[in-house]
């Protein structure tokens, strides 16, 4: 998932039933978190329940800190406290999961300046994008660890840059290793995967020469996790952009294995955005009422071509999800709580750049109290510490990723993706220590 795309946008009709999301609700209670919450691992070596079931998700490791997608940053991210790490998942030509943020490389590693991979360099459409690059599923996985991974916005993370050429591409089955390797006692830490274009990968995408790639990324996962002997529902989440593979896990891959995972439904911009699949489903003609069962009546007015991400955020879609497929729900923390254009824009941390170029509209979506009414786990993407993802609060503040993290946390979603996980886990432990109840001191006022 990628939030460097995306714009401010202004509040519409539906926020009229967004709720103040002021201070005192920092100190909200964890009953309705709690409620909602599944069982899952924990930070520090402490029992999921002492940090009250709300958990850390390392996007793409501790992105912050070390370049996406390997395992370095996977590794850091543990240390720093994660409870999950997370990797998006592409095919090669062979058919091996790897972590990459997309099947166009050219932007996280360093094979533009191989002059034996010259060759590969071609152009696709890739979810309706034309993209030119060089792709993973034209490389086979000797030839990709080759390649070396390199920081993917270095305009933004210039210190990542000193760990470019460093490290490989890793495959899904390394990371879930070091999962492994890494829990120790009663700490298990889990994995959190991402697939990538599944539609592309099953259904529209070609290899180089032409021949179709058909790979089922939901089913390569489950294979990965069967394998490696790693079943435990409580320390794996699956999360998709899209809905049909989702189903489609649910309904045939997960059983056909044995396995149950829980099942994650990530929403791109609920106004500008719709699922690729229905995209690709409505183009091909296909029987939606065959492949997405009843959720085309829960959706005001069918499934559409005009369908958005956010006519799937209505109670009763998330109903529909909940009963039918999903176990939580990823939306982008812009749609989740609205920022607005900020004119000037603010130098938050002095270097002399004002790089905060938004405010808070102090709103919420109302799609976070259904969804927890609902029983649907709440994990909103992406938590970023540079001032460039920051906004200003409505007393005039501006809101550090800790901050950020600690309003997420008292409106009562269960947990988030950061590129900083150690600012994460502290996020967590002040929230927890100030919802600790005392009794009130004796005597005064």
């Amino acid at each position: 998932m990628d939030t460097s795309s995306r714009r401010a946008y202004p509040a519409r009709a539906i926020f009229t039933r967004m709720a103040l999301a002021g201070t005192a609700l920092l100190l909200a209670p964890l009953a309705v978190a709690h409620e909602a919450a599944m069982s899952g691992p924990h930070a520090q070596g402490h029992d999921r329940h002492d940090n009250g079931n709300l958990i850390v998700i390392a996007h793409r490791g501790a992105s912050g800190y070390r370049p996406e997608h390997t395992l370095e940053a996977y590794r850091l991210a543990i240390r720093q406290g994660a409870d999950f790490i997370e990797p998006d998942l592409v095919a090669t030509k062979d058919g091996v999961l790897v972590a990459r943020h997309e099947n166009e490389i050219s932007g996280t590693t360093d094979v533009a300046s191989r002059p034996e991979f010259a060759n590969r360099k071609t152009t696709k459409v890739i979810d309706g994008r034309e993209m030119t690059g060089w792709f993973t599923e034209d490389f086979t996985l000797a030839e990709l660890r080759t390649l070396r991974a390199k920081e993917r916005i270095p305009g933004i993370r210039p210190g990542n840059t000193r760990y470019d050429g460093l490290y490989p591409v890793p495959t899904f089955a390394e990371v879930v290793q070091l999962a492994k390797r890494e829990s120790r006692g009663k700490r298990r830490i889990g994995v959190y995967p991402e697939t990538k274009h599944p539609t592309y990968f099953a259904s529209e995408g070609v290899h180089l020469d032409g021949t179709p790639i058909n790979i089922s990324l939901g089913a390569k996962i489950v294979e990965t996790l069967v394998a490696e002997g790693f079943t435990d529902p409580d320390r794996v989440f699956i999360q998709s952009f899209e809905v049909e593979n989702l189903i489609e896990l649910e309904k045939v891959v997960m059983p056909g294995a044995g396995v149950d995972f829980p099942l994650v439904q990530l929403y791109d911009d609920f106004d500008g955005a719709m699922p690729y699949d229905l995209h690709y489903n409505f183009s091909q003609g296909n029987d939606l009422g065959a492949i997405y069962g009843g959720l085309g009546t829960v959706v005001d007015g069918g499934l559409t071509v005009d369908t958005r991400y956010g006519d799937l955020t209505t109670a009763p879609a998330l109903a529909w999800m909940k009963a039918n497929y999903a176990s939580g729900v990823g939306p982008w923390k812009g749609n989740l709580m609205p920022r607005l254009p900020l004119d000037p824009p603010i130098d938050a941390d002095g270097d002399g750049e004002a790089q905060v170029t938004t405010r808070s509209t102090a709103l919420v979506h109302p799609m976070l109290s259904d969804a927890l009414e609902q029983g649907l786990l709440v994990h909103p993407y992406t938590l970023r510490a540079e001032e460039n993802y920051l906004a200003q609060s409505p007393n005039g503040q501006v809101s550090s990723v800790t901050a950020e993290a600690l309003q997420l946390y008292g409106l009562g979603v269960n947990g988030f993706f950061i590129d900083q996980p150690d600012l994460g886990v502290k996020a967590r432990e002040l929230f927890l220590e100030a919802n600790r109840l005392a009794p009130p001191p004796r005597g005064g006022h």
